[in-house]
């Protein structure tokens, strides 16, 4: 695979206070997307893909109950001829946050934790649907064969497709946020009834592409049959431009929305599985439901700080925060810091 260095449009040190009315500075890069991936920095890609693939034709075909089917999908319609690719996933923590900016604008924030990986930020403008910007694990993504995994897939067309079918959080042109978020319990998700199915990672490819702001996200999700991607255990932050947030959860195979605008790794809807899940988790949203109380107005920085407040180096564990992102939902813009080094983060424009 060719990997490119960034190319920037702007680069420049810049003054920032955060809550705390303290001045530093921050490296930020404007970064022009690119048909190839291109390299950022060890970790950490970016590509754009522009075009069909084919994500209209797998809705209508029925979607996919599995991750295995996904790949068949793939394998037969999108990625013609590639063999031994999988689609994985593996137990990761998260947090996310939605703050007000002031003049009825809004801030999404979101941290990604697990061990060190392969990061890659997928821009997408397709033939059928909404632009958006898109976060992937591409250690998710699996090709078998001969034990190639991660970026030494066969080739970067590869690599693109499958991630434009893995996505893990995301905004699109609308403003509309969403972010898969784990939680521990042993309960599953699998719908079974007559509507057409969808794995975790499909489901929020969908809603990038369709779903205008959280009601219609909500909508889009009772037509589908959802099942929880290697029987994982999640819930979906949801947000808009107007300000409304809410996690979608899934209890006995049916859908529970609450109003939140925090989501961590624990339950939220009320009732009996309400804080089920890791004791840091909880510990995260009472951190930033803390911020959120003490102050009414959030700067970009600000939203960055608390990101910070709740990324693993907090927490003296063995994972890390591989991506922290801030999305402005009104400017269409994502700020994405690596690895926990909130002195610097790449900016890109929604393609």
């Amino acid at each position: 695979m060719r990997i490119l260095m960034l190319t920037a449009g702007i680069a420049a040190m810049v003054l920032f206070s955060g809550c705390s009315g303290e001045r530093s500075l921050e490296d930020t890069e404007v970064a022009d997307w690119n048909n190839e991936i291109t390299e950022l920095e060890d970790g950490l890609s970016a590509v754009l893909y522009e075009g069909d693939y084919e994500f209209q034709e797998f809705l209508a075909q029925g979607g996919a109950s599995s991750d295995g089917e996904v790949v068949q999908f793939l394998t037969r319609n999108v990625i013609l001829g590639a063999s031994g690719l999988e689609l994985q996933s593996r137990a990761f923590g998260c947090s996310t946050i939605l703050a007000p900016a002031g003049n009825g604008e809004y801030l999404f924030g979101r941290n990604f934790d697990w061990n060190t990986c392969e990061a890659l930020i997928v821009g997408s403008r397709p033939a059928q649907g909404y632009a958006s910007i898109s976060t992937v694990n591409t250690d998710f993504i699996r090709q078998s064969a001969g034990g190639i995994t991660g970026l030494a897939l066969r080739d970067e067309e590869i690599l693109t497709l499958a991630s434009l079918y893995a996505p893990l959080d995301g905004m699109n042109e609308k403003g509309f946020a969403v972010s898969v978020n784990m939680i521990q319990d042993s309960a599953r998700i699998e719908q079974d009834t007559d509507k057409p199915d969808l794995t975790t990672t499909t489901a929020v490819r969908l809603l990038l592409n369709q779903a205008g702001d959280v009601e219609e996200a909500l909508e889009l999700l009772g037509q589908y049959d959802l099942h929880g991607s290697m029987g994982m255990m999640v819930h979906f932050a949801l947000a808009d431009a107007s300000g409304r947030s809410v996690v979608a959860e899934y209890i006995d195979n049916k859908m529970v929305v609450t109003e939140t605008p925090v989501v961590t790794n624990f339950y939220l809807a009320e009732g009996e599985k309400y804080g089920i899940g890791t004791s840091q988790s909880h510990e995260r949203y009472e951190i930033l439901m803390a911020r959120l109380e003490e102050q009414d107005v959030f700067t970009a920085e600000d939203v960055r700080d608390a990101l910070s407040s709740v990324s693993k180096r907090n927490f003296g564990e063995f994972e890390s925060t591989e991506w922290s992102i801030v999305l402005n939902q009104a400017d269409m813009e994502a700020r994405y810091y690596h690895r926990e080094d909130y002195t610097r983060h790449y900016t890109f424009s929604m393609p």
